[in-house]
């Protein structure tokens, strides 16, 4: 599938294992979005018609890590 045709699809998106259930620290990612293109998109999910991030995968890698220390 070419990266113009997973655009025109509507993303899905996962939420964090991180992310608390009581409302805070709610970030979400859209893995088949990265698997098709190489481009990591990161959202708060308490925002979700805002904007979002788009990562490469290290900066993503790197997140995650930032994330973990933090939990």
């Amino acid at each position: 599938m070419s990266k113009t045709e997973h655009q025109s699809r509507p993303l899905r998106w996962a939420k964090s294992s991180h992310s608390s259930g009581d409302g805070g620290q709610c970030v979400e990612w859209a893995p088949d979005h990265a698997q098709a293109t190489g481009d990591f998109l990161v959202r708060d999910s308490k925002n979700p018609d805002g904007p979002h991030l788009t990562l490469t995968a290290g900066a993503f890698t790197g997140l995650i890590a930032l994330a973990k220390s933090h939990a």
